[in-house]
């Protein structure tokens, strides 16, 4: 089709849920119960880092933004699935698809390199711990931090304004359920050959350089770890980055399948089950690997909830000794006023029992 003869799509059209009424309903109740416990799981891991003042440190710094990033990532794909699941209106707006695709990338190339960072941290606390307080002070933290979300940023930035110049004339229907960028390529009417290089090299590239960090820092930790000359030294270093290793693995595991290994072949349902994965899965799973394997954020945790039940109790006390007051003055004013007797609030006004 010439150029001139192109009509401009103003929407598309998301394809990827179910047609089934049963497997939407069950889909509908799975995708909200997986956002709440989510929502609720990252925002307790950012809530106890930032009040306790024993998780005031570099890892937890880092996990708070972490958690902070991960349920940004969820909020971009889930509440749009739900509202279509539940309206039935699979549609959205050109300018609402390019917008979620940017932040999808966005925040997961962010994700690729707080991981990086996060694992230079930990091998500097376990591989150079006489130096660790002084590489990795407060404001190299916020800086690194900053810097993540910079280069996530600025990443994705220029793929971004080429798909959103891009010709779409028809069909507009995207086999997926969010605006990923490789469905939406598909649907273009131009020659998406330069794109589609230009995107796979720069997912390429920030993905397997932050890996091949990450992997370097873990080789050294690992090294480091096996020379201690106890067990129970060896135990305890390892579980400083355990966590963190396993989301990584997650995490990595993922996105190399969807945007590393892509070909016409490969099957719609696995590109879509890793996708969930990669966007729905990990973080849910990010407070529990980080909460349950952690004694400090467990300990957090129940000093939190000690503290509100003594919260609780004392105002339970204050509102009974409040109750008991209010008593005594109706009593005081119900003896003064009926009885025209001159006593004070805190004489019993025995015979109105």
């Amino acid at each position: 089709m010439s150029p001139e003869n192109w009509t401009h799509v103003t929407g598309f059209v998301l394809l990827g849920f179910p047609r089934s009424h049963i497997l939407q309903f069950l889909l509908f109740l799975a995708l909200m119960a997986a956002y709440a416990v989510t929502a609720t799981g990252n925002l307790l891991i950012i809530g106890l880092s930032w009040t306790n003042r024993h998780l005031h440190t570099q890892m937890y710094f880092f996990l708070r933004h972490l958690s902070f990033l991960e349920l940004l990532l969820v909020s971009v794909v889930v509440p749009k699935m739900l509202v279509v699941i539940l309206t039935g209106d699979h549609s959205i707006s050109f300018a609402t698809c390019i917008i979620q695709s940017y932040f999808y990338f966005l925040l997961g190339t962010t994700d690729f390199f707080l991981l990086a960072v996060m694992s230079l941290d930990r091998y500097l606390a376990i591989c150079r711990p006489l130096h660790y307080e002084t590489l990795m002070n407060g404001r190299v933290c916020s800086q690194l931090v900053l810097a993540s979300w910079l280069a996530g940023f600025l990443w994705v930035l220029c793929p971004t304004i080429l798909v959103a110049n891009l010709p779409f004339c028809g069909p507009n229907g995207i086999d997926h359920f969010f605006c990923d960028s490789w469905p939406l390529l598909r649907l273009s009417c131009g020659d998406t050959r330069l794109l589609e290089l230009v995107a796979f090299v720069l997912s390429t590239s920030v993905l397997l350089g932050s890996l091949a960090l990450t992997s370097v820092s873990y080789a050294c930790i690992l090294a480091t770890v096996f020379r201690a000359p106890t067990p129970a030294e060896r135990k305890k270093a390892f579980s400083t980055c355990a966590s963190h290793l396993t989301v990584v693995i997650i995490v990595y595991g993922s996105s190399i399948f969807l945007y590393i290994r892509m070909s016409e072949a490969q099957s719609t349902l696995l590109h879509k089950g890793a996708s969930v994965l990669s966007c729905i899965i990990t973080p849910l799973l990010n407070p529990f690997i980080f909460s349950l394997r952690n004694n400090k954020v467990k300990q957090a945790l129940r000093d939190a909830l000690m503290w509100h039940r003594t919260m609780a109790a004392r105002t339970m006390r204050v509102t009974s000794k409040r109750k008991y007051w209010i008593k005594r003055l109706k009593m005081y004013a119900i003896c003064k006023n009926v009885f025209e007797v001159q006593i004070s609030p805190t004489t019993p006004c025995t015979f109105l029992n």
